[in-house]
């Protein structure tokens, strides 16, 4: 089979690494990590430029890309840059925007400015105690008048600080963990009644926990009324959800991806490298079996990946299953890497000024964003038995 990109995804990767190696090494990535604000718009607004933020939608709604191997290229270039932009959020944000299917003209004219970099989106879903659990929403909005009323607080929003809006899920009716009665409701980030507490993440950037507090809302910020809805009783909210986190599984997946890759260079390069005994200590058998085990675990990842691109818009258990695949294996085979890799450097690989210490802990910290490897596999077997 071939498994060769298209022309036109192998010139955006081009550029996109080339963009990277070049005006975002890590020297430069480590300092916007570190700053306050957690990633530089102006930074931001260069890889709009260059149309990373467009492939990540079609181009029916302005984009120029938006098929999953669009969405894998993009997020495997960032994987191995660890550019900690909120090309996440812009994403599902973005998505939710698209697919909703709500407030007309005003939607699309955010989605306008996600793609040419003008804004930054955050997508606040989880929230504490919910153990990945897509129904579990406890955040309650309610009818006031023509529009709506928000109360609720939602954990780890990525770069909360930085969005000029969030994607907000909240509940409309029914207990916490019920399948009907959600919906997704646009969140200006000024709006009153809208606060968060922000904080370093350990792997680079920020995120924050974000607290809605009577938050009046038009009745046009809805992007799922459940309430009203006779579908709702079917689980339209939860269906488009899962739509939309859908995508960031496989982002998800084809960042770690990118950042194995590097990791697994690194660590090829330093076992050519380095001396012992008088010798490379690549030389050793030992050390040789462990990294072509290495080598492999990164293919069957690759090939992971591969699947839940192509099978992005397939139908919900196909595609479902392939992306529970796919997050599975780069959750059990990122920390395998991160470990390995370290392992194989000694002490060194440990510290701060060896980028390969922040590709281990981006790769680990991957595995506990939507959903960790335990979470994915027994959603995998639960899909089988449908």
């Amino acid at each position: 089979m071939d498994f060769q990109h298209t022309e036109d995804r192998r010139m955006l990767a081009d550029t996109l690494n080339r963009f990277i190696a070049e005006q975002y090494a890590f020297p430069v990535r480590d300092r916007i990590a570190r700053s306050p604000q957690g990633c530089d718009r102006a930074m931001w607004r260069r890889f709009a430029e260059l149309g990373a933020v467009g492939a990540l939608f079609p181009e029916a709604d302005g984009g120029f890309g938006g098929a999953g191997f669009d969405i894998a290229v993009v997020f495997e270039c960032l994987g191995r840059g660890l550019v900690v932009e909120p090309f996440l959020g812009a994403l599902l944000a973005g998505r939710a925007l698209l697919l909703g299917g709500g407030g007309g003209g005003a939607q699309r004219e955010r989605l306008a400015q996600l793609i040419d970099g003008r804004a930054c989106a955050a997508f606040a879903h989880d929230e504490p105690g919910s153990h990945y659990e897509l129904t579990t929403v406890r955040t309650r909005a309610e009818r006031s008048g023509d529009g709506w009323v928000l109360t609720g607080a939602k954990g780890v929003v990525e770069q909360a600080a930085q969005a000029s809006f969030f994607v907000v899920s909240a509940r409309t009716a029914g207990r916490d963990d019920d399948a009907h009665g959600i919906g997704l409701f646009v969140v200006p980030a000024d709006a009153p009644g809208v606060s968060w507490r922000d904080y370093r993440k350990i792997d680079g950037g920020r995120a924050a926990e974000v607290r809605f507090e009577r938050v009046a809302l038009p009745g046009e910020a809805a992007l799922v009324d459940t309430h009203d809805a006779p579908a709702g009783d079917d689980g339209q909210g939860a269906a488009l959800l899962e739509r939309v986190l859908g995508y960031g599984l496989l982002a998800l997946s084809a960042e770690a991806l990118g950042a194995m890759d590097v990791a697994k260079e690194a660590t090829l390069d330093y076992l050519r490298t380095r001396q012992q005994f008088g010798m490379p200590i690549g030389s050793f058998q030992a050390l040789q079996h462990r990294m072509a085990d290495l080598l492999l675990e990164v293919e069957q990842a690759r090939s992971a990946v591969i699947n839940a691109a192509a099978q992005l818009d397939a139908p919900r258990t196909v595609r479902e299953r392939a992306l529970a695949a796919a997050k599975y294996s780069i959750g059990r085979i990122g920390t395998l890497v991160a470990e390995e890799s370290i392992q194989l450097h000694g002490g060194i690989g440990m510290t701060w000024e060896l980028p390969l210490s922040h590709y281990a802990k981006r790769l680990v910290m991957i595995d506990h964003q939507l959903g960790d490897e335990d979470h994915h596999l027994a959603r995998y077997i639960a899909l089988a038995k449908r």
